[in-house]
């Protein structure tokens, strides 16, 4: 159905894709993933023509799209796009932003437009908002009503340009749904996003992009569980983890615990193990806190779905010090609190470096 043939894109001197090269069947969904700044969304708004690629080609159905004879706007009505930062129309209502292509380019009566409008608001979820207008919604609500208004046209294909990035943590999953439907239904899709685990679950392939290039692709399986190039492992790697310097007594601790949260739900780990988490890190930041003026804190927290396990780890310069050695009880045991919620704790003394690390079920 899509077929890029030799794809490249420069903005002046600045090289943004190099030779991609794929073909998207009827009915797949495609998840591109990979750091920001490498392409991804460029690549999206070439397919569209939205950017005019510097060579290669691009064919929807076997057309054409870079021939000059070919009609561009009668293609866009087959292949729609879903934007980051929704694009509604402000001065309309929602469901004037559903019917004014209808009526417009495909012929349809206000009334039909109106029906069908009805239908696809009904089912993303937002029908009672039909009258209102967009700055009336809140952000996930008008993501949806952008997939409803791409639906109106009845495209073939859609392509979603990190469709949740502008979105708070608590509206990503009404979003997700909506996709996650579509993708059922059989609708072909290409999806740009940073959601690992819905890539994982929604796409027939992935593809990791990384310095213009389709640097590695394969299933969800393989790109998320058994990458084969550095690059994609070192990706893969770092959106398990996240890295804290905790350089100020005055951090802020409600927002290291929030963030601790939204990683683990994006995990999908236990609620246990994520009451653990913040607990520890609470009270060892507690620990640390009369040092960290003088020598400031690394705090790592990963995570590896084939050990099943979570790793805390904290580091520091400076001489030696492991601050559960000045919480030990008379006896020498380590801090009950601590031993309970995990499953190993270790202490190193690497160069000039403390290293604690603690493993959790």
């Amino acid at each position: 159905m899509i077929k890029l043939e030799h794809l490249s894109k420069n903005f002046g001197p600045l090289t943004v894709l190099k030779d991609i090269n794929v073909e998207i069947g009827e009915g797949e969904v495609i998840s591109v993933i990979g750091p920001s700044g490498t392409g991804k969304s460029t690549l999206l708004r070439c397919i569209n023509l939205l950017e005019r690629p510097s060579g290669g080609s691009i064919r929807i159905d076997g057309v054409d799209l870079l021939d000059p004879k070919t009609n561009v706007p009668k293609i866009r009505q087959k292949m729609n796009m879903v934007f980051q930062s929704f694009n509604l129309f402000d001065h309309l209502s929602v469901m004037e932003n559903l019917t004014i292509a209808p009526i417009k380019l495909l012929g349809k009566t206000r009334q039909e437009a109106e029906r069908k409008a009805t239908e696809l608001l009904t089912l993303v979820g937002v029908a009672e908002k039909a009258g209102n207008f967009p700055d009336e919604l809140s952000g996930g609500q008008k993501q949806r009503v952008a997939i409803a208004r791409c639906l109106a046209m009845d495209p073939e294909i859609i392509l979603f340009d990190e469709p949740t990035s502008s979105l708070d943590p608590t509206m990503v999953s009404e979003v997700l749904s909506v996709i996650r439907r579509l993708a059922r239904g059989g609708m072909t899709m290409v999806i740009v996003t940073h959601e690992m685990d819905f890539a994982r679950d929604v796409s027939h392939r992935v593809l990791y992009i990384d310095d213009g290039v389709i640097y590695e692709e394969g299933t969800p399986e393989q790109i998320f569980n058994n990458p084969q190039k550095e690059k994609t492992k070192a990706f893969i790697h770092r959106i398990r983890s996240i890295n804290y310097h905790i350089t100020s007594p005055a951090y802020d601790i409600f927002t290291i615990q929030s963030e601790i949260e939204a990683f683990c739900e994006k995990q999908i780990l236990p609620v246990k193990t994520r009451q653990n988490l913040l607990s520890i890190v609470e009270e060892m930041l507690n620990m640390y806190k009369p040092h960290l003026s003088t020598s400031p804190v690394d705090m790592t927290l990963a995570y590896s779905e084939k050990k099943s396990s979570v790793e805390l780890v904290f580091e520091s310069l400076g001489a030696a010090f492991n601050p559960l050695e000045k919480s030990l009880p008379a006896d020498g045991s380590e801090p009950t609190g601590i031993r309970s919620m995990t499953r190993s704790i270790d202490y190193q003394r690497l160069n000039d470096r403390n290293r604690l690390t603690m493993l959790l079920s």
